[in-house]
């Protein structure tokens, strides 16, 4: 008998007991110290970091904390979401929040201690060997520095966002985790989960969609003053933290903390919204194909064609694995080995939190992918796209820590590169123009997804914050500016949209990142041009994608994409030619439909 891959994720081996675990409270013990040590040395007035020593030794004090640090929030992050009702991990939540506020503190007061460096001897310390592999994050944590409040200014409005700005989060993620959505399924009445619910919207019936729908609007309709109350504090918090720094863009956050230019991002804009044209007949030709006038929110993501079947797990792992070894034989070992040891947390249960994510667990050296494995088109690419981000990750552990911090936009860059491996083999390798349809059609989905929805997110996100500035924004006003929101990016071609999605989606609460929408687009574009670069290179580009995806924690991502494609990604030809590219998909979907 053949071997069932786990999919339930092992925990146990990086602190066993789970949310009772002793090993991590004593872990936790030693940190809360090892800070306290910190923010003793750095807070000394006599502290002179001018001298080599010194400075090399408070430097890997930091890395080792900031190791430690990450290793327990990402524990705590597998709690929570394997089990949102799961009330000690919940509690332990609350406290690696306070340790982590206090990390920031220590930071902050070692930030002060690096101005006090002067040019000549700041440029000669990052000129040693022993730092100048780090001296990108460096040169970047004294800039940043210089932009922010006075040292003791930050450290208090660092301390207050525990109980204040991420509490709001919190709240949000207390509301989620209560929720359910009752549809009748097969005629019985069942409680989903948010996750589950979610899975539902693309079930091939589509009286089975619009009633899962209903039933979604209905549920997030009586909890959208409890979000907007979250949302506008969250906001409300942002908005006073840049106007006491002298920051008049909401945007200068998200684009430092992207590592890019304006000018790339609105590049990037205007090229999608070149082929805007093409995306409203990809729509209008799914109407058609669906047997109505115009899409409504709900068949979105609904499947066309008859060849639609149920993935097994183990044969979703399979394919990921094969086509994985066609680009790279180092990134199928490292999924297979994530599935081997039970690194992935798939299982289809209740009180599970929705969506999927990938965590990284530096002091362990170990990665942990979570979703909600349903049998789905989109399930699959899902478990391909995290695992992405996992030999992102993998590829750098042997980086300093400093040099591993690479932010969200090219993190998607990798995890979009994994999914597109396997959705293109998957439609080059299709038996019958039916299956490639069905196949081309999930692409698209995901064109449709970066090109419209995220874009759908990014404005109500800019339009949210100008409102914002004058005052608490009603559910309803939410509700409206969502909806036009998500109008302009559809180029009106819905019939019904989702005027709940600002509550319903995650990602407006996270506080770790503002404006948590556009590098989801900026990730599959660059992963499209670095996809093209490698089917024309073929073998010999695997070990220059490693190379990539090894500097993405110490560039620019301009100087990413000038040092290992040799291109000028501040221009709107950059990125037309990658969403020409997903573009030849949709002219190939039309082609394929133009009978039915």
């Amino acid at each position: 008998m053949e071997k069932t891959l786990p999919q339930r994720w092992d925990l146990e081996v990086l602190f066993p007991g789970g949310s009772e675990s002793a090993a991590f409270r004593s872990f936790l013990d030693e940190l809360e110290r090892d800070i306290a040590e910190l923010q003793a040395q750095v807070g000394k007035a006599e502290l002179d970091l001018q001298e080599k020593q010194t400075f090399v030794e408070v430097v890997s004090r930091v890395q080792d904390i900031a190791v430690r640090t990450k290793q327990a929030g990402a524990f705590i992050s597998c709690l929570t979401a394997q089990n949102m009702k799961d009330e000690a991990a919940k509690k332990l939540g609350g406290r690696v929040k306070s340790i982590s506020a206090a990390f920031g503190s220590a930071l902050t007061r070692w930030e002060e201690q690096l101005l006090k460096i002067d040019a000549a001897q700041w440029e000669k310390l990052l000129a040693d060997p022993e730092l100048s592999p780090i001296a990108f994050p460096l040169n970047e944590r004294r800039r940043r520095a210089q932009e922010k409040l006075p040292p003791e200014q930050e450290v208090l409005a660092n301390d207050l966002a525990v109980d204040g700005y991420h509490a709001w989060q919190d709240l949000y993620n207390a509301v989620v985790g209560r929720m359910t959505i009752e549809v009748e399924l097969d005629g019985e009445k069942k409680l989903l989960s948010v996750g589950q619910a979610s899975n539902l919207l693309s079930h091939p019936d589509r009286a089975v969609r619009k009633q899962v729908f209903e039933k979604w609007l209905e549920a997030w309709g009586n909890e959208t003053e409890l979000c907007a109350q979250a949302l506008n504090h969250l906001g409300g918090f942002r908005l006073a933290l840049y106007r006491h720094r002298g920051w008049d863009s909401v945007l200068r956050e998200p684009l430092d903390i992207g590592r890019m230019q304006e000018k790339t991002l609105d590049a990037m804009w205007q090229a999608i919204n070149n082929r805007r044209d093409r995306l409203v007949a990809y729509l209008q030709r799914k109407a058609k194909l669906l047997g109505v006038e115009k899409l409504s929110w709900y068949d979105i993501s609904a499947p066309v064609g008859s060849s639609h079947k149920k993935v097994p797990y183990d044969e979703a792992a399979a394919l990921i694995v094969d086509n994985f070894n066609r680009f790279n034989p180092k990134m199928a070992q490292f999924a297979q080995q994530a599935f081997d040891h039970a690194w992935i947390e798939a299982e289809d249960r209740p009180g599970k939190r929705p969506g999927g994510f990938c965590t990284s667990f530096p002091v362990s050296k170990q990665s942990r992918v979570f979703m909600t494995y349903a049998g789905n088109a989109s399930n699959v690419s899902t478990l391909a796209h995290e695992l992405g981000h996992a030999y992102h990750q993998q590829v750098m552990w042997d980086l300093p820590p400093l040099a591993q911090n690479y932010a969200m936009n090219v993190a998607e860059t990798a995890s979009t590169f994994a999914e597109m491996i396997l959705a293109d083999a998957a439609v080059k390798n299709a038996a019958s123009d039916e299956e490639r349809l069905v196949l081309l059609e999930d692409k698209l989905q995901s064109v449709v997804a970066f090109f419209m929805n995220i874009q759908a997110r990014f404005l109500f996100e800019k339009n949210f914050y100008e409102q914002r500035k004058n005052g608490l924004v009603s559910a309803d006003e939410l509700d409206r500016l969502m909806t036009e929101a998500q109008k302009e990016a559809y180029d009106d071609a819905l019939a019904e949209y989702e005027p709940h999605f600002w509550a319903s989606k995650l990602h407006f609460y996270i506080t770790t990142y503002p404006f948590y929408n556009f590098p989801y687009t900026f990730g599959y574009l660059f992963s499209l041009s670095v996809y093209a670069r490698a089917l024309a290179e073929g073998e010999s580009f695997a070990a220059k994608y490693d190379a990539l995806l090894r500097d993405t924690g110490r560039m620019m991502v301009e100087d990413l994409a000038q040092t290992h494609l040799g291109e000028d990604m501040t221009t709107v030809e950059f990125w037309q030619a990658a969403v020409d590219l997903a573009v030849a998909d949709i002219d190939e979907f039309l082609r394929l439909t133009e009978e039915a």
